[in-house]
Parts: structure tokens; C-alpha cells; sequence
């Protein structure tokens, strides 16, 4: 596998210039050839704390992760909550009371509609995932991205460990605009105004499966990289044509994935990214492949596997 230019290139982190090479994970294949993978924590580490949570985050750090992805939503007071759903999920929240959130009843509960000092009320640590039942319960909710980006970043000085890196989606849909989530350009401004805040324009992905966020960020800085999520049948290059201009990553359902894909993105020096890969065999089989990375709920399995941390 041929290592891409942009990987190489250095970024400054409290005024000291690191190669960004030295965050790969390097695993060797059966043939011995040495392949960099970058192993991300989907929701933080999901299958193993409450997802998009802080502690999820910070312990997907510790295991060693080289990136911790996210997905992000915007409150009724233009706040970035970091949350999957743009409402409060019957299947991982209760309310203040400590009742359960009513089944169907996204609209009744839509973060869009709420004010972050509503939001942060409920709990999504608590309940026992129907999916994921050796999750750690804890109490939890739902953080803003600023708190997210302080509680890391404070960690990982303290801890004195490598920068991290952040992939952060956007949750939006053409169908809910104004309803569940802003317009894309006003989503963006937002997200791209907070990395700025931080200096993390250089260490963040941002990705999304409506690509007219990802159109809006590109007209704003056509440096950020970007990852299109993908899981269509269309095709790479019918999506890619959708998108307008070639992403970073292109990131699918890795059960999309085939050596002609890996091949043409290659040959276009876009990187192969995968969700959601949980188990160890498709682990495997995808690296011996040629993927550049995994984002998996268990990040603790991809990195015994491969034996390297960040």
C-alpha cells in the first residue's frame, strides 16, 4: 500500500511540529508488508461505554486509539451537542424524572427544538443497550462538542500522549431541514467556527452522508479533510460525482467493500475508511485487503489485534 502525501504532512500541536506518519498504526500482514491503519472509536468506544459520551471518548484514548469519531447536532440555541439522533432515543435516555423517553416521540423530544440547558438534563448512560449488553452503565448526557474537545485535549496533556485525531459527522438530511437540523451552511459555520476556536482544523475529518454539508465545507476551506459516508449501491463513482469533487475518505458499510473499490480509490489517493467493523475475522480480512482504517465500536479488539497503540 502506497502512504498518501497528506498523511505526511506536519501540524503544529502546543507549538511543536509533529509528522502526522507517527500516529499510524503500523501491522504487519502475513506477506509482511507493512500497511498504517488508522483504528477509529466509533461513538468513542460504544460497544464498551454509553455512545458519543465523554468517558466513552476518553477511554477510547486511553485503549489507544488514533481517532475518536463522533457525530454532532445543533440545539435550538445554535449549541453543537454531540449526539447520533437529533432527539432524545428511547433506547438510551430517560428523563429528568428518571422516566422512560415514549417510543416514537422524536418530534416531542427534538434537540433542535431544546435549548442545550434542556438537553443536558436527560440521562444517556443508564439504560441497558439491547445491542450492546456488556456496555458499562454510567450516568451520562449528552456533551457539547466544546466539552468534548476540553476534556480530551486536557487529557491527553496530562497523560502526555500523542494528539488525537477527531472525525466528526454532521447529522443532517435534506428532509429535515428546519425541522430536525439547520441549513448546511449554517451547520457548517457553526462546526467549522468551534474547530477554528480550538485549532483543530488540522487534526479533524469532518464526514457526513448529506453531501451538501460537505459541499458548504469545502467552499469555506478546501484544505479540511473531508470523508463521504456511504451506504448506497450506487457506486463509487456515481457518489463521488454526487459529492462534486474528491473526498479524503471515502468511508462505506464494509460489507460494500470489494478489491475493485480499494483499487479505483487508491488510483484517486483517497483513503478506504469502513463502518461498522465489529469483529475480529472482518478485521482481518479488510487490512489484509488494503483498507487505511477501521471505525469500530470495539476499538479494544482492533488494537490486541494488531498490537500497536497511538
Amino acid at each position: 500500500m502506497k502512504l498518501k502525501i497528506e498523511t505526511l504532512l506536519p501540524f503544529s500541536f502546543f507549538g511543536i511540529i509533529i509528522p502526522l506518519i507517527l500516529l499510524s498504526f503500523i501491522y504487519k500482514t502475513d506477506n509482511q508488508t507493512s500497511v498504517k491503519i488508522d483504528i477509529q472509536g466509533h461513538r468513542g468506544a460504544r460497544g464498551l461505554y454509553p455512545e458519543n459520551t465523554v468517558t466513552a471518548f476518553i477511554e477510547a484514548v486511553k485503549l489507544g486509539v488514533t481517532t475518536i469519531e463522533m457525530d454532532v447536532i445543533v440545539s435550538k440555541d445554535s449549541q453543537l451537542v454531540v449526539s447520533h439522533e437529533a432527539y432524545m432515543s428511547e433506547e438510551i435516555c430517560t428523563k429528568p424524572n428518571g422516566e422512560l423517553v415514549e417510543k416514537d416521540a422524536n418530534e416531542k423530544y427534538n434537540l433542535y427544538k431544546m435549548n442545550y440547558a434542556e438537553i443536558e438534563q436527560y440521562d444517556c448512560g443508564m439504560l441497558i443497550h439491547p445491542r450492546f449488553l456488556t456496555q458499562k452503565k454510567l450516568p451520562e448526557h449528552k456533551p457539547l462538542l466544546s466539552e468534548v474537545i476540553k476534556k480530551v485535549e486536557a487529557y491527553i496533556k496530562e497523560n502526555k500522549l500523542s494528539p488525537i485525531f477527531y472525525n466528526i459527522e454532521t447529522k443532517s438530511d435534506p428532509k429535515e431541514d428546519g425541522v430536525f437540523n439547520p441549513d448546511p451552511k449554517t451547520f457548517v459555520r457553526l462546526l467549522y467556527s468551534e474547530l477554528k476556536k480550538y485549532n483543530l482544523l488540522d487534526r479533524t475529518t469532518i464526514q457526513s452522508f448529506d453531501v451538501r454539508t460537505l459541499q458548504e465545507l469545502r467552499k469555506m476551506d478546501s484544505k479540511i479533510k473531508t470523508s463521504l459516508l456511504v451506504e448506497n449501491t450506487y457506486g463509487m463513482k456515481i457518489n463521488i460525482k454526487h459529492l462534486g469533487f474528491y473526498p479524503t475518505i471515502y468511508s462505506p458499510d464494509f460489507q460494500l467493500i470489494t478489491d475493485t473499490l480499494i483499487k479505483e480509490l487508491h488510483q484517486q489517493n483517497i483513503l478506504l475508511i469502513p463502518w461498522t467493523v465489529n469483529d475480529t475475522s472482518d478485521m482481518k480480512k479488510l487490512v489484509s485487503k488494503g483498507v487505511d482504517g477501521i471505525i469500530t465500536d470495539y476499538p479494544d479488539r482492533a488494537i490486541n489485534l494488531f498490537n500497536k497503540k497511538q
